[in-house]
């Protein structure tokens, strides 16, 4: 009976390596990095691009799974459709047209705070004559303020 030294070796070098066992995480990390890069350029372009002073309110923000349509009024008057310039008397026509295209989502109004309430609530006015009956107002979260420390009593 004769037995073999090499094993199931046979006819293979005898200074093979063995498979390596980790893994390389060198790409994974160059990927997330540039992911990481995209997504910090990205992000301030997302907000929407009229820049108003909002009023502040301590109200929870919504959550919403759809963009929601955003008219946005300037303190000068102005009157934006998401970021583009609407005249007051275009908006009803601009809005008939987006609901006969099926949408029937609430609606975002954005006011600078040193706005007129009328003018504001013209806006509304057209807006619902438009059809939309769901009107949201947006406004910036207040920062609630840390109590003051007392002082020790003596």
């Amino acid at each position: 009976m004769a037995f073999s030294v090499q094993g199931g070796q046979r006819g293979r070098s005898k200074y093979r390596r063995a498979p390596m066992s980790e893994i390389n995480v060198t790409p994974m990390v160059d990927v997330m990095l540039v992911l990481l890069i995209v997504f910090m350029v990205a992000a301030p372009l997302l907000t929407v691009g009229v820049p108003v002073d909002l009023p502040k309110t301590q109200a929870a923000p919504l959550s919403e799974d759809k963009e929601p349509l955003t008219i946005t009024i300037r303190s000068t008057g102005q009157i934006f459709l998401q970021e583009t310039e609407v005249e007051a008397d275009a908006l009803v026509p601009r809005l008939e047209a987006i609901a006969q295209n099926g949408y029937e989502q609430r609606i975002f109004v954005r006011a600078d705070s040193s706005i007129d309430y009328g003018r504001v609530m013209d806006v509304m006015g057209r807006i619902n004559a438009a059809g939309y009956s769901k009107v949201g107002l947006v406004t910036d979260s207040v920062q609630p303020a840390a109590p003051a420390a007392k002082a020790p009593a003596r």
